[in-house]
């Protein structure tokens, strides 16, 4: 079985160039976002799903700025879905850390 290591090997310049990216799209002049944003940014998680987007790309024809248009926006949907499930829930914490 192939490690996260390995799968993102073919991609890992694209996965620093999205990180990087990613962090400066999530910037803001509104003080109070600027700090939840820097949460989420900085709980990170495997990145599974803009690994996929680049794989993906990489398959069918190439890595363009689209594409890391398109790993953003479902991150930015994913992380979405994440703190609004932890609205409803009315929770604290997300995997053992206070929101």
């Amino acid at each position: 079985m192939a490690t996260i290591e390995q799968i993102k090997a073919p991609i890992e310049r694209e996965m620093d160039e999205f990180e990087s990216k990613f962090r400066h799209s999530m910037k803001s002049s509104v003080p109070l976002l600027n700090t939840i944003t820097h949460y989420i940014v900085k709980r990170k998680g495997k990145q599974m799903r803009p690994m996929v987007v680049f794989l993906s790309a990489g398959m069918c024809g190439g890595i363009t700025d689209s594409t890391f248009r398109a790993a953003a926006l479902i991150e930015l949907l994913h992380t979405a879905t994440l703190v609004h499930d932890d609205v409803v829930d009315d929770s604290n914490e997300r995997r053992g850390f206070f929101l």
